[in-house]
């Protein structure tokens, strides 16, 4: 949920979150609280898949390689540059963008209205705020709207949560129309920017949930916190894995893999339409009001969830920063509260940054097949095939990958060890749901590409 208070967390947060049950109640939907027309921005142009042999193809990301350079002002389009992050946060002087850069953060999504620009911008880092800026690189629209306006074209009042009456009449749906109208009030040629919640995830239809994506925004996110949310277990949200047949058990639901989950239902929603990117959203410590079932994110969870989403193609990745429960009530987690998560989070920025060509380069979609309880994800870069793999299960187990493109050694990346590739196979242990490794193939060939 968004604050709009220029430094602290507002009432205004807390009172959104009333406003979105009541809206979800209306639905006959009790939600848990938890953390229009085309604008200027160019679509992104549909993927175009090249087949190689044995029916491996190579598939661009999402968007393209080169998406964020089409916007004006916009993020880099050097493959070297990969969007990590930070929401809603504060920049008044230097020493916050000495504790943002050390972490390895690159990016703020959203920030306070008494934040510094020119300081963000000439610090080498970007900004997407919802405000409009000559300073920014992009602009945001209305945070979680599917869930506090609705679906719906109906009048919008102009009001946030905690504001007053949002739509007309007071008990309509007007998400639509506060999309449009955000968008349309947007700097011409700028990013446009999304968040959704529970809403597109879980509980409105498909059909009402497309709507927000018909030329609405040119990246998109949506926030389901899998490790911490006190409610998202239930049959009528998580449940949407199993169908909504019932409630998730607790090692179906606070699984890491669920993050990777996510990206692909916002990417079902784009179905037929240009493949706009989608970036990660994962808490980094305590997001919810405590409550019998309100926990705090651990640090081999966050990493987990981060991948995760990059292994089912999340172009970005954005930490929710705020902690509404827990030890350290704040708005500045990895500033103040990080001691537990901080260094493990800079270390897999480091990563992610390292690996950034290999996260903008393509799919090769085919090139392998897994025995096991692992999530993966094969890349070709430079002749170079890389194969990112992350439990699914929370006990972990063996896995077994076979890639068709052969190879005499996996790589481990970061891990200080190889593993040798026997008839193009190659074995290793994931030792629990957290578990994430990722392999460079030596020896190999490129499937033809």
């Amino acid at each position: 949920m968004k604050p709009r208070t220029a430094g602290v967390l507002s009432g205004t947060v807390l009172a959104g979150l009333a406003v979105a049950v009541a809206v979800a109640a209306a639905s006959g939907v009790v939600p848990f609280a938890g953390a229009g027309t085309p604008g200027p921005g160019p679509a992104a142009p549909s993927a175009t898949v090249a087949a190689g042999n044995d029916g491996v193809t190579l598939r661009p990301i999402d968007g393209g390689a080169d998406y964020y350079a089409r916007f004006k002002g916009g993020l880099p389009g050097d493959p070297g540059f990969f969007p990590i992050a930070v929401w809603f946060e504060s920049v008044l002087d230097k020493g916050n963008i000495a504790l943002d850069t050390e972490a390895g953060l690159n990016t703020y999504v959203e920030l306070t209205a008494n934040s510094d620009l020119n300081l963000v911008k000439a610090s080498g880092m970007y900004a997407i705020p919802t405000f409009e800026s000559p300073d920014a690189s992009g602009f945001a629209l209305s945070d979680e709207v599917d869930m506090w306006a609705g679906p719906g074209n109906a009048p919008w009042t102009g009001k946030y949560p905690g504001e007053g009456p949002l739509c007309v009449p007071e008990n309509s749906k007007c998400g639509y129309t506060v999309q449009s109208e955000r968008r349309a009030a947007a700097p011409p040629g700028a990013m446009l920017y999304s968040n959704y919640g529970k809403g597109v995830a879980f509980w409105l239809s498909d059909e009402e949930s497309v709507e927000f994506f018909k030329g609405i925004q040119d990246v998109v996110s949506a926030d389901t916190y899998w490790f911490t949310d006190p409610g998202i277990c239930a049959k009528g949200e998580g449940g949407a894995l199993v169908d909504y047949a019932r409630d998730l058990t607790q090692d179906e639901c606070r699984l890491a893999a669920n993050y990777g989950w996510t990206i692909e239902r916002v990417r079902t929603l784009q179905a037929g339409g240009p493949a706009t990117p989608i970036w990660a959203f994962v808490e980094a410590g305590h997001p919810f009001k405590d409550s019998a079932n309100a926990t705090t994110i651990t640090a081999p969870q966050i990493r987990a969830a981060v991948w995760s989403s990059l292994i089912h193609g999340a172009r970005g990745v954005i930490y929710f920063n705020h902690n509404f429960g827990g030890d350290c009530i704040s708005q500045h987690v990895l500033r103040d509260c990080g001691v537990q998560v901080r260094p493990t989070v800079t270390a897999l920025n480091r990563q992610i940054t390292a690996l950034a060509p290999v996260l903008n380069a393509p799919f090769l979609d085919g090139a392998t097949t897994a025995t096991g309880p692992v999530d993966f994800t094969t890349k070709l870069h430079n002749g170079k095939v890389h194969v990112f793999a992350g439990a699914n299960k929370n006990a972990g187990g063996k896995a077994s990958f076979r890639v068709q493109c052969g190879g005499s050694t996996a790589v481990v990346i970061d891990e200080d060890r190889t593993i040798p590739v026997v008839d193009g196979t190659f074995t290793d242990t994931f030792a629990d749901g957290n578990a994430v490794h990722l392999y460079r193939i030596e020896g190999g060939g490129s499937c033809g590409f």
